[in-house]
């Protein structure tokens, strides 16, 4: 289903990446407008699937998950069954924040959230016992200076 996103539709998406949890009434007072419109507008755009699911974003560290490791994956294999058993992997390992197949010298890039080294350590033994791969880089982050999920919503 195709959406038009006019003015008012991208104010109330910024609106929403800014801060999900606010009100209904806080987000039409924002934007210009009155609830009812923004409330329809804003099932319209989830009917369109512009609009996700809606989550709380957790302060890893305050939660002891003090390491992030970009992991950085070449693989000789590229079979379909060793695709599947690998996609497997990564989507039964909490861990695992993001995953990327990319273009180039490097075939996947994963985005590894753990308390410290020896959990990475763990995480790394379990996934090539279940999956080969032919090479594995890990850079530890020393700071992360910028993490967003916003996008970019200027027309």
């Amino acid at each position: 289903m195709t959406v038009r996103i006019d003015e008012t539709d991208r104010k109330i998406l910024a609106e929403l990446q800014r801060d999900a949890g606010q009100s209904l009434e806080d987000i039409a007072t924002a934007v210009g407008s009155s609830k009812t419109p923004v409330w329809n507008r804003i099932r319209k755009l989830r009917e369109a699937g512009v609009i996700g699911r809606q989550t709380v974003i957790l302060d890893a560290e305050a939660l002891g998950f003090e390491a992030t490791f970009f992991v950085l994956i070449r693989t000789s294999e590229h079979e379909a069954d060793w695709q599947r058993k690998f996609l497997t992997a990564l989507r039964e390992r909490p861990e695992v924040q993001e995953a990327h197949r990319l273009a180039g010298d490097i075939d996947y890039i994963l985005k590894v959230r753990v308390r410290n080294a020896r959990a990475y350590d763990a995480f790394y033994q379990a996934l090539i016992s279940e999956v080969r791969v032919h090479n594995v880089t890990a850079l530890l982050s020393m700071e992360e200076i910028k993490s967003t999920n916003l996008l970019p919503l200027e027309t």
